[in-house]
């Protein structure tokens, strides 16, 4: 008789299979990023994704509706500024009645036990594109001013009904000087998910279309991470978490899952995934060229962010995702 180990005996069936499974993936770990547009009854397609509109505040909260009922806790807002309203200074991120803030209110009045979490960067609101404000003089992003503009940001997007705050723009410090700001405006039980690694990718560029906010003028790798480093990532991670974070993310996730490991071995946190516009729009070109099956390899992702050590996983195909996860 052959003297073997026989592992497929855990593989026979769905039963055994799903008894020993490592790691799992619900509902309840994703965070849908939305779209916010002024208007009413307005939802424009966005070309490079699939499946995917900027919405008028009605349809907002009409889609969070739903996708609260699918059971996914929380959705990550971003907001289509008209021009008109973008300057050097983004002083629109500020404005207590601008479409943000107004949408904020909208969702939470409706949907009191849905998470909001709120962008903090200046790229949807200026008129330069850039995540910082940006000296005109030689173009350089200003970092300890920029700052100062990412506080009164997170202050009026609490103030409206953020329960998270998401730092998104790398600038230095900035977590600190943002928890700072929201305890002195007695705001201490607004979290913080801080964009700790996020990379300078070639992965957001529909996310981009989607709000108009490339740069008019040179690229974001003075204050995105370079994607050749991960030792880099784990000292970000150490300054957010020191500085009072309360959650960390990777982005963009499916090319940096060695960084989402390397963060869960170091960090007792919880760890967010960014799964960015890029890794959905290529799902979707080649699932409409018949390349690929859509939801076998959404899954596979998603579960890919999962297994590298992620808590919670920001993706387009929440609403997807939620209703296959329903039925299983």
């Amino acid at each position: 008789m052959l003297n073997i180990s026989r592992p497929r005996r855990n593989r026979q069936t769905p039963a055994i299979r799903n008894l020993i499974r490592e790691t799992h993936l619900s509902t309840h770990d994703l965070i849908a990023p939305l779209f916010v547009i002024e208007g009413k009854n307005i939802s424009e397609p966005i070309a490079s994704m699939p499946g995917i509109s900027r919405l008028s505040i009605d349809l907002l909260v009409r889609e969070c509706k739903e996708l609260y009922d699918l059971g996914i806790p929380c959705v990550s807002l971003f907001p289509a500024i008209d021009n008109k309203l973008k300057d050097q200074k983004a002083s629109e991120a500020y404005n207590p009645n601008g479409l943000y803030q107004r949408a904020i209110r909208e969702i939470k009045n409706a949907l009191p036990d849905l998470l909001v979490m709120t962008d903090v960067a200046l790229d949807p609101y200026s008129s330069d594109g850039h995540d910082g404000l940006v000296d005109p003089r030689n173009g350089e992003i200003l970092n300890d001013a920029t700052l100062e503009v990412l506080a009164k940001m997170s202050i009026v997007q609490a103030k409206s009904g953020s329960d998270i705050v998401g730092p998104s723009d790398m600038m230095d410090g900035r977590v600190g000087f943002i928890r700072d700001a929201l305890d002195e405006e007695n705001l201490a039980n607004v979290a913080i998910m801080s964009y700790a690694a996020k990379y300078a990718s070639a992965f957001y560029g529909p996310f981009r279309d989607a709000l108009g906010s490339a740069p008019k003028k040179g690229d974001k790798k003075s204050y995105q991470m370079d994607y050749a480093n991960v030792r880099e990532a784990l000292r970000e991670a150490y300054l957010d978490e020191s500085e009072g974070a309360d959650i960390l993310m990777v982005k963009p996730g499916l090319p940096y899952l060695d960084v989402i490991k390397t963060l869960r071995d170091n960090t007792t946190l919880p760890l967010a995934a960014y799964n960015v516009s890029g890794e959905y729009a290529m799902v979707k070109a080649a699932a409409e060229k018949g390349w690929i099956d859509n939801d076998s390899v959404m899954i596979e992702m998603l579960w890919s962010f999962k297994r590298a050590g992620s808590d919670m996983i920001l993706t387009y195909f929440a609403k997807e995702a939620g209703r296959l996860l329903q039925k299983h």
